[in-house]
């Protein structure tokens, strides 16, 4: 693995903040400042670097509604309603999840700048679901280093188009960026393993209900892989059709339903469990095959 991915998966940063560590002479392996981030790792290797302590946040608290479903001093369990950005950046300066977790939470690690402060993980901004936030820094290396050990559960909701010809599947494909689309997710020879395994719920008309499960967390996994067997979610703009057979508006019906993982402190397992909104339950009830 290259180090800046490996700073960047086991600190919950970016590759680009990875990079700025590196190129600072903050990065240490086996002890020694190393500079390149293309340097290749291997397991064993001691990877550690130095997070500076976060500028004053130019992002402000904001009297955003938001749903907590768990908070102690560690970490927090929020749900991110469908249509609400992650985190400040361009086009979305404000209104962002990170703004209302400034507002209701009393603390937040600095691991990830002063525009991600305490985001461990992100789902994509037309995806509702459960988010796992870090309150200090300790907390935020721990969690990361389980997402990166794909030790921490999740499981999402989502209706697919089409009928599907099995109960269950894997999929295994590599990910990693459009080869002509950089806004764009593909599946690419060469890309980041991916896997996602999935099972039907419920039988739809013209569709199905059904739970995806990511060993991996690659950028639009679920989007990406699912449209790659010839079933994209349901009102995705990206990967869906470009004459979708249903009217779904506001995005992919896409739901982070479940998180499970390791408490940093305490070493308990803790899962938390959420249920879709009501536009996701509506397009479930008008597309059953008996009411």
């Amino acid at each position: 693995m290259r180090l800046d991915t490996c700073v960047a998966e086991r600190y919950g940063i970016t590759r680009s903040r990875a990079l700025a560590l590196i190129k600072q002479g903050l990065v240490r392996v086996n002890g020694e400042v190393r500079q390149k981030a293309g340097l290749e790792v291997e397991d064993g290797d001691a990877v550690e670097a130095e997070i500076p302590a976060p500028a004053p946040a130019s992002v402000v608290a904001q009297e955003i509604p938001l749903r907590i479903l768990y908070q102690d001093a560690d970490l927090a369990v929020v749900y991110k309603p469908s249509g609400m950005v992650v985190h400040p950046a361009a086009g979305n300066p404000d209104g962002t999840l990170v703004n209302a977790l400034l507002r209701h939470l009393d603390g937040l690690s600095g691991i990830g700048g002063e525009i991600r402060p305490g985001i461990v993980h992100r789902i994509d901004k037309d995806t509702s679901g459960l988010l796992l936030v870090a309150k200090n820094d300790k907390s935020h290396v721990c969690l990361s280093e389980q997402i990166g050990a794909h030790t921490v559960e999740r499981a999402y909701l989502a209706i697919v188009q089409g009928a599907m010809k099995a109960e269950e599947g894997d999929i295994d494909r590599p990910v990693g960026r459009h080869p002509t689309d950089r806004k764009r997710m593909a599946i690419v020879p060469g890309g980041r393993a991916a896997f996602t395994h999935w099972r039907v719920l419920e039988p739809l008309r013209g569709a199905a209900y059904i739970e995806a499960r990511l060993k991996t967390g690659r950028t639009h996994q679920i989007r990406v892989h699912m449209a790659s067997i010839g079933h994209p979610v349901l009102g995705d703009p990206v990967y869906g059709p470009k004459k979708p057979p249903y009217p779904v508006e506001g995005g992919q019906l896409l739901h982070a339903y479940k998180i499970g993982f390791v408490h940093p402190s305490t070493g308990e397992w803790m899962c938390f469990t959420a249920e879709p909104e009501e536009r996701f339950l509506a397009w479930k009830r008008k597309l059953r095959l008996t009411n």
